[in-house]
């Protein structure tokens, strides 16, 4: 069953997000990392995750945490959600992690004033220095339904991104 689809996020949220998360000046940098995004997919046939993969050339020293802009955004059917995870052999590798444990990417979050730009923050962990290119796969999602509670009514509308509904 087909839940979701994955696309790019437009240039001007990219190059944006790239320029208040990265150390990253040189615009044309981004604007070939842009036209090289990747669309998630899976590795294998009884792969449940949809591999992401670094749009930038990556060094994280021991200790060190990054929010990367990946260029994607996902629309799914509501009653799902994407669950996030580093992949397996960075976080046995390297102690990679994401700064949020699992990334939690809801329906909803597609028609946030972002564009439902999923940024993916990790953190390195280890005592050994992560080196990954564009193009190296560095997490995962896995959609997976959801279920509700009884509760009263909610209006509150998604505007963006990470904490958002808490403001």
């Amino acid at each position: 069953m087909i839940v979701a689809e994955f696309e790019k996020v437009s240039y001007e949220q990219f190059e944006n997000d790239c320029l208040s998360l990265l150390d990253i000046a040189d615009k044309k940098i981004i604007k070939e990392a842009y036209q090289n995004i990747v669309l998630p997919k899976r590795a294998t046939k009884g792969s449940a995750g949809y591999d992401f993969v670094t749009p930038f050339n990556l060094t994280l020293e021991s200790s060190k945490e990054i929010k990367m802009p990946t260029g994607i955004r996902v629309k799914m059917l509501e009653g799902y959600v994407l669950h996030l995870y580093p992949r397996s052999s960075l976080g046995f590798k390297y102690h990679m992690a994401l700064l949020n444990t699992v990334g939690i990417i809801d329906s909803d979050y597609y028609g946030a004033k972002n564009e439902g730009h999923i940024i993916i923050a990790i953190g390195n962990y280890g005592e050994k220095t992560l080196t990954l290119n564009k193009g190296d796969r560095f997490a995962q999602g896995i959609f997976l339904p959801y279920f509700l509670a009884k509760e009263e009514e909610i209006d509150l509308v998604r505007e963006g991104g990470f904490g958002s509904t808490d403001k």
